[in-house]
């Protein structure tokens, strides 16, 4: 999977969102909100450029504790959400 080009990660009156820029902006227009954990993740799979639920589940467990299981139901469950607005692409 990879971040569709033309969506970046911003903080926003103190929130983290998730907006399109350039041609990105034109089909998307919204703003997604994030929350740390959320974000954080975004910000791993940004610096990945490729990156499976495998890889960011292990980065989740390395940076927090948590055990295996959560992290991949938290990981399944936010890309899930990214893939239905159409932030991510790939499978």
């Amino acid at each position: 999977m990879r971040i569709k080009k033309g969506f970046v990660l911003r903080e926003v009156c103190g929130e983290n969102v998730i907006i399109g820029e350039g041609l990105g902006a034109i089909n998307f227009g919204k703003m997604l909100a994030l929350n740390a954990s959320a974000a954080w993740l975004w910000k791993q799979a940004q610096a990945m450029g490729d990156f499976t639920i495998d890889s960011l589940t292990e980065k989740l467990c390395e940076e927090f504790e948590v055990t295996v299981d959560e992290a991949r139901n938290d990981v399944t469950e936010i890309l899930k959400q990214w893939q239905d607005i159409g932030v991510i692409e790939g499978s």
